[in-house]
């Protein structure tokens, strides 16, 4: 295998790309009094924000401005998710739906990338049953959206790559136009090595592919010197990173840069989830006190038909062992109910863990045939309503546990730093290192910043407080 440095592009050097950057600038500004305006919307999880960000931050080179209308957008660019067949339904119901827009405006380009359209069925679904789509990326072939766009504006021609035409490249230096401010999206590592019985991801995504450590130490200098303060490390599983050092490592060089600023991270593998990687969460202070660490099923039996690669002991012990460095932690999950030929003492296995694990939140799914996995062929006898039942049993059961958690909470003082406004008139959000959304009254020039704020009382999903005045801290 080549070495790693030969799968590592630096977009501003692609020459080609950046003279179809420049000829796309030149032909728009010639063919509109004002910047012509994309819509840009991606689905799915955090790594297809940030993937969505980088894609704004090339068009926005190009001369685009945004908007959220597809009524008023002259490029209209959907970034998909793939990881469950009802989300890929609502991309093409959407995709659908647009061609309504482009009969109204013929000059409409209509875009996409992501997981979705990495499945060959799927572009070749778009490319026989949606004429109106105008380009189709992979997703991760970002480099050459310049000239895939040039084709479509400049010389009516429509562009639908094959998956597997882009060759598993990282891409420095890409443009990005980021709208979480004060927080920040930061991609450390792309693809995964797993293959859980259940899941497109690999098959989309890639095998796992490692940003160099100095890259991502710059894009956090700048990040920090621009304002941001909450920096997520992302990867679809972080914590396998191996771009020369451990992940361990990695957080603790992040946490050694200057400037007040916090650090998190996702998602992560309990199979690579290391005492190492808990002392380095414990013993780097601006790594944020959560953790999430997706369990999936409390079934020994269920985890290996899911192929993750540990038992619901280990996964136990990394939990206690997490506690006692960090009696402060937060611990949130992924948890799937009904997989095929998941049982009834199964789920109540799954509920068990639950009940003595104490998550703050879980994030929680039925699961989702999908095409191509191996999960696909498994024999599934249990009738979906009773699925549901479980489902629904598992949710009243986290709903209590959720809520003890946020009333022991009142009358603690956290350190939080203010997103924006709140709901509710003078209010403002904020969260803690240990991710839990904090809302209290204050003036608006907060934001952006840390602040001091005592727990009044608890709902299900935040918590209230109020600001502790300078003179008392």
């Amino acid at each position: 295998m080549p070495e790693k440095e030969n799968y590592i592009l630096d977009y501003t050097q692609l020459a080609g790309q950046r003279q179809y950057t420049q000829l796309i600038r030149e032909y728009l500004a010639g063919a509109h009094e004002t910047p012509p305006l994309a819509l840009v919307h991606s689905f799915g999880c955090q790594q297809n924000a940030a993937d969505g960000e980088r894609i704004k931050g090339i068009l926005g080179e190009m001369g685009y401005g945004f908007t959220e209308s597809p009524e008023e957008a002259d490029l209209i660019f959907y970034n998909t998710c793939a990881v469950r067949e009802n989300a890929e339904k609502r991309v093409l119901g959407t995709v659908g739906a647009m061609k309504h827009y482009k009969r109204q405006k013929p000059g409409l380009i209509i875009a996409m990338s992501g997981c979705m359209t990495q499945q060959q069925s799927v572009a070749d679904k778009i490319k026989k049953s949606y004429p109106h789509v105008d380009i189709v990326l992979g997703a991760d072939a970002w480099a050459r959206l310049p000239e895939s766009l040039y084709g479509a504006l400049c010389q009516g021609r429509r562009s639908i790559k094959s998956p597997g035409e882009e060759p598993d490249t990282i891409l420095e230096n890409l443009p990005a136009r980021r709208t979480g401010w004060p927080k920040a999206w930061v991609t450390v590592m792309y693809g995964c090595n797993n293959f859980c019985s259940y899941c497109i991801v690999p098959y989309v995504r890639g095998r796992e592919r490692s940003r160099r450590p100095e890259d991502i130490l710059r894009e956090v200098e700048g990040l920090v010197a621009e304002g941001y303060r909450d920096i997520t490390l992302l990867g679809q599983n972080v914590n396998s990173y191996a771009g020369g050092i451990r992940f361990p490592e990695l957080l603790r060089r992040i946490n050694d840069l200057p400037g007040d600023f916090r650090i998190r991270f996702m998602t992560s593998h309990p199979k690579d989830c290391t005492r190492e990687l808990l002392d380095a969460m414990a013993g780097c202070k601006k790594v944020s006190k959560h953790l999430h660490l997706p369990v999936q099923s409390g079934s020994d039996r269920i985890l290996a038909e899911m192929n993750r690669r540990y038992t619901v002991d280990h996964y136990r012990e990394l939990i206690a062992y997490a506690r006692e460095r960090m009696p402060d932690l937060s611990l949130t999950s992924d948890i799937i109910v009904g997989f095929p030929g998941e049982t009834r003492g199964d789920f109540e296995q799954t509920l068990d863990l639950v009940q003595k694990t104490g998550y703050t939140a879980l994030y929680t799914f039925l699961y989702s045939r999908r095409s191509g996995t191996r999960a696909e062929g498994l024999p599934d006898p249990v009738p979906g309503e009773e699925k549901s039942r479980w489902f629904q049993e598992l949710l009243e059961v986290q709903g209590r546990i959720g809520a003890e958690y946020m009333e022991r909470q009142v009358g603690k003082t956290f350190r939080v730093l203010v997103e924006g406004p709140g709901r509710g008139e003078g209010k403002l959000t904020s969260r803690n290192d240990q991710n839990v959304i904090v809302e209290f009254p204050g003036d608006p020039s907060l934001a952006g910043q840390f602040a001091e704020v005592e727990i009044v009382s608890a709902r299900n999903w935040a918590l209230e407080g109020r600001l502790v005045p300078e003179e008392n801290r």
